[in-house]
């Protein structure tokens, strides 16, 4: 079985439906993540994010889980009574089992420390369980290309990347923004610190996603124009563009995009609200904007950054290459000079120009280390 899951996870082809495997990776995914959120009840002071226990409610989590259970147990019998990928309908119903004796969604959460280390494992099935959800129906309610499957080819390298790329992304935006109110709190007093924090919400808001932007669009033109394009051709390499596609990015883009856009939020001391309202704005975008989505939004795309917008960016059509490079705000490409011309409304082949970069995500994160290409 262990040999079987490692080769669906290393392979790279899209997933036919009638062959029990596109439902059988749904059912382990929601058993896995209900796995996850039984360990996470049992110990929500090591597991779970102080600042997220205030945000939901548990019982809405306690429903949600169950429904996952039922739906997981369900598929991975229907596919064992129809002889459809047994090893991995077994693999789930073990999952949605165990998880189910350790008490499945009616364990007890007791009082426990608050001030304790923690892995924010919450925010991790929160963030793959909402997005897919959201972001698949969204694909498939406004669909560009309607005939590209969920399970695509090259789904199991993103869904990699999106596993490790999100739980590290997640921990870093909710930690900074814990360390800087209230680890370094003493450090927001300046008096530009001050009048940003006094403006009122919406304002401070406008102001955190210009500022953000500008810094994550001189820092991708960077990626682009100077020998980082190395670490950012992992992002481009993908070929099929999905709310999935956006999380293929090399651990060291993550780390040097984060700490220009952090470090700037930290030096002009916004508002802890405005900063949580940040991190939702730029969670949906990032994964919307990648979306197979038919949406441009009329005259707004020229304000804001939409699917068609970013999907030029992703393209190997040379009017777009080296274009496009806001994440919220699409008039910054305008100004600048660096918005995709073209009399095509959508781009027709996404990936690098040359296909160069290997498939795999252990094979990507070596990738810029051992390129001899310019």
């Amino acid at each position: 079985m262990l040999d079987k899951f490692q080769k669906l996870v290393q392979s790279n082809g899209e997933l036919k439906p009638g062959e029990g495997l596109a439902s059988g990776v749904m059912a382990i995914i929601l058993a896995g993540l209900c796995f996850l959120g039984i360990l996470a009840f049992h110990f929500p002071q090591y597991l779970t994010t102080p600042e997220l226990r205030k945000s939901y409610d548990v019982n809405i989590i306690r429903q949600i889980m169950l429904a996952a259970l039922v739906i997981s147990g369900g598929i991975s019998l229907a596919n064992m009574v129809l002889g459809r990928a047994r090893w991995l309908a077994l693999g789930s119903f073990t999952l949605v089992a165990l998880t189910a004796f350790l008490g499945g969604h009616q364990v007890a959460v007791n009082d426990f420390p608050d001030h304790t280390p923690y892995i924010g494992l919450d925010w991790f099935i929160l963030d793959l369980l909402g997005s897919s959800l959201i972001f698949i129906f969204i694909e498939k309610l406004f669909p560009l290309k309607k005939n590209q499957a969920i399970f695509r080819p090259e789904w199991q390298t993103d869904f990699v990347h999106f596993l490790v790329n999100h739980l590290i992304v997640g921990f870093i935006l909710l930690a900074t923004n814990l360390l800087v109110h209230k680890g370094l709190g003493w450090a927001v007093k300046s008096d530009l610190q001050v009048w940003i924090q006094s403006l009122p919400f919406w304002l401070e808001l406008f102001l955190i996603l210009l500022l953000a932007d500008l810094v994550q669009y001189w820092t991708h033109r960077a990626y682009h124009e100077t020998r980082l394009w190395r670490i950012h051709a992992v992002h481009h390499s993908t070929k099929y563009i999905d709310w999935l596609a956006g999380s293929r990015q090399h651990l060291l883009e993550i780390f040097i995009t984060r700490t220009a856009v952090l470090g700037l939020i930290f030096l002009c001391g916004f508002s802890k609200e405005v900063i949580d309202t940040y991190i939702i704005v730029v969670g949906f975008q990032a994964v919307f904007n990648h979306t197979n989505c038919n949406v441009r939004l009329g005259p707004l795309r020229y304000l804001i950054v939409t699917p068609n917008f970013h999907h030029w960016h992703h393209s190997q059509d040379k009017e777009a290459l080296d274009t496009n490079y806001a994440a919220h705000f699409a008039f910054i490409d305008y100004i600048f000079g660096t918005a995709a011309q073209s009399d095509k409304i959508w781009p027709e082949k996404y990936g690098v120009l040359g296909d160069y970069v290997p498939d795999g995500f252990i094979n990507q994160l070596k990738f810029p280390f051992k390129w001899k290409g310019e």
